[in-house]
């Protein structure tokens, strides 16, 4: 009884995206989305503008960007992914939209991983929300109908299309919080394999990778449903035929990869992580390592958690020769294991999920340096 009134907090009560596209070239579909979003509601005539929050990896993909037919009303922010979302970011992305006139848009529309996407749902939930981003990270604490959104991904894996959040660090605590609502799901998705074809082939790796654990982790805790089970084994199945195969980045798997990432998104909207995300969420705390690499990195530690799926995991990546760093925590000082420590345990619902209420008795500190340790 304790688990579950740990864990319920309204899971039962689903909300997903409510449209999409699928396929090759499926982002030529934008352009009609947005117009027929604007032609049956009248009340929104004179709102034209556009905000696109886009990936600065394709800052000069002329090709893509004319694909979004932005007009002059319209405003391009290209977004630096090399560190992870933050609550400081995003307030100041507020402040320059407010600044310039675009705190009433038509759409935003978020192009590019699960960061960019994870911001183009943070603005549109503080647009309409007074205060900054950090008032908003927990459970249920937005109260207003965000602005409309599209989530346009361009690697697959984290799930951030599907998902009623969008994580970011906050820069006063330092803790790696969501933004859990139901305003936080896209309105809108676009998913179009052909997005995917010039991500790096690690990163392609590292982010797939995303989709697999959450369901691993789904599947293996505590708060089921048969809803999210399904999802999470079919995520699976997928994950396994892309990531045991000599080419993961055939057409054919770069289709089953993002439609893995939708499902694996959609898994976790009705269940929980459990060990492996707090664990990352603290190597990108404290070490400042991308999320989905973090992940990799973690499942190092895993084996007695996760020991069939770890087995395959570490299968995947001697198939596709992928490289997981090693030894990151081998050498950190006794302040920055107290800092892993406090990133790690916060994170009570994923622990409570995957190890049951009395989780600090098995991860005692002295267990908590010994995993790090492995990695």
């Amino acid at each position: 009884m304790n688990n579950i009134r740990i864990l319920d907090t309204g899971i039962n009560l689903v909300k997903n995206v409510k449209t999409y596209n699928f396929g090759i070239n499926s982002i030529n579909n934008l352009k009609s989305v947005l117009e027929k979003r604007k032609n049956e509601n009248s009340y929104l005539a004179h709102q034209e503008k556009i905000i696109f929050f886009i990936d600065n990896f394709f800052e000069n993909d002329n090709d893509l960007l004319s694909k979004l037919n932005k007009s002059n009303k319209d405003i391009f922010i290209f977004v630096d992914t090399k560190e992870e979302p933050s609550t400081s970011k995003v307030d100041l992305f507020k402040k320059l939209l407010i600044k310039k006139d675009f705190q009433n848009p038509l759409a935003i529309v978020g192009l590019g991983g699960g960061s960019t996407m994870d911001y183009a749902k943070a603005i549109a939930n503080l647009l309409t929300n007074a205060g900054n981003a950090s008032d908003y990270q927990g459970w249920d604490l937005v109260k207003n109908p965000a602005i409309y959104k599209i989530g346009i991904p361009t690697i697959s894996g984290t799930g951030a299309e599907a998902t009623r959040t969008c994580v970011m660090t906050n820069s006063e605590t330092g803790l790696k919080l969501g933004m859990n609502s139901d305003f936080t799901v896209f309105d809108h998705i676009i998913m179009d394999p052909n997005l995917s074809k010039s991500v790096p082939s690690e990163q392609y790796f590292y982010t797939g990778m995303d989709a697999f654990i959450h369901c691993i982790e789904s599947l293996n805790g505590s708060y089921r449903s048969s809803i999210a089970d399904a999802y999470s084994r079919e995520t699976l199945r997928l994950c396994n035929e892309v990531f045991l195969s000599d080419d993961m980045k055939s057409d054919i798997n770069r289709e089953k990869l993002m439609v893995a990432s939708y499902l694996g998104g959609c898994a976790i909207a009705s269940s929980y992580v459990g060990v492996v995300h707090p664990f990352s969420a603290a190597l990108s705390v404290v070490l400042k390592i991308h999320h989905c690499l973090a992940n990799c990195i973690v499942m190092r530690g895993m084996e007695e958690f996760y020991s069939d799926h770890y087995k395959i995991f570490w299968d995947m990546v001697s198939i596709q020769n992928v490289n997981i760093p090693k030894g990151i925590c081998e050498k950190l000082t006794d302040k920055q294991y107290g800092e892993l420590i406090d990133s790690t345990v916060i994170h009570e619902k994923p622990l409570t999920n995957a190890l049951g209420i009395g989780f600090r008795k098995k991860l005692t500190d002295k267990k908590i340096i010994e995993i790090f340790k492995k990695m």
